[in-house]
């Protein structure tokens, strides 16, 4: 396996900056509404945004300054002189309007606008809100905190949640429903990813148990030919392997192949329908076989 390996004061900022984009996604989309100090509305997406902390509940954005000519975007001025932005989550349905309002427009246009959304008045600061977006969050500004002067630095603005618009269409009993969310990510380039259908998958979370990790899987499955890092790390999250009683009882239902390196890819197939226990029944039967045939 060939590895290049850069330093990144080697190339230049545009190089690098398109490097770190295209491989730290999907980045989820911050669209900022700001106002300045005349009141005049800026609507805006970034996507070095995400979320830090739930108590307090802080919001962290990075308006860069321009790799061209080292000014500071429009957003960034704004929470300077009013410390306030309401941050709307962007899904699919509005994915197009929202890279239109990144238009490098004059200071003083209305993205909203310009865009085609429809502007609603925020309860708690001054900023409006973006009406079509499933989400909304208003926030106060804590700080920001310029990390250089130079083209591509970026500006961390740390942003506290103290209002929070749910659009009850994405709701199923009264939570946040992901699949109706239908959000986008930003990926490197001109990419979006759309997080959806089978872009979705679900891996249990091990938090509440103590998987039993992949070290302690026999010699035979951790070096399977057959299984994927994926497919192992699934096994090592499991919280006790199966009795033999269980092994025995799964075995009994299921016309087996007769190589082990076949059992491996039926236990494959299996896992990647989700039937862990099953799948892991198999592979320690597989185990007890001669070696034969592998």
């Amino acid at each position: 396996m060939a590895i290049k390996t850069i330093d990144p004061n080697s190339i230049s900022q545009p190089e690098l900056h398109n490097i770190l984009l295209t491989a730290v996604a999907p980045r989820p989309i911050c669209f900022a509404s700001t106002v300045d100090k005349e009141g005049k509305v800026n609507l805006s997406p970034f996507s070095f945004f995400n979320v830090f902390s739930s108590n307090p509940p802080i919001l962290i954005f990075s308006p860069a300054r321009s790799g061209r000519d080292n000014s500071l975007k429009h957003t960034h001025e704004n929470v300077v002189e009013v410390p306030e932005v309401t941050i709307n989550i962007v899904n699919h349905a509005m994915v197009e309007q929202m890279s239109l309002a990144s238009t490098a427009y004059a200071k003083g246009v209305n993205e909203f606008e310009k865009a085609g959304f429809t502007q609603s008045p925020s309860e708690k600061i001054r900023p409006p809100r973006v009406a079509e977006a499933p989400v909304a969050l208003e926030c106060t500004v804590q700080e920001v905190i310029e990390l250089a002067q130079t083209p591509g630095a970026g500006n961390l603005v740390i942003a506290k949640v103290v209002n929070v618009h749910l659009n009850e269409d994405y709701l199923t009993d009264g939570q946040l429903d992901t699949t109706k969310l239908d959000l986008v990510g930003r990926m490197g380039g001109s990419h979006y990813v759309h997080a959806n259908g089978e872009a979705l998958f679900e891996i249990p979370k091990p938090i509440r148990t103590l998987g039993i990790g992949v070290d302690a899987l026999p010699e035979g499955i951790r070096n399977s030919s057959v299984l994927t890092g994926n497919n192992l790390g699934r096994l090592g999250n499991m919280e006790a392997l199966p009795t033999a009683d269980l092994i025995n009882s799964i075995v009994k239902e299921i016309d087996l192949p007769a190589t082990k390196i076949e059992i491996h890819q039926l236990a494959k197939s299996i896992l990647d329908d989700g039937d862990t226990i099953k799948a892991m029944s198999l592979l320690l039967y597989a185990e007890t076989l001669n070696h034969r045939n592998e």
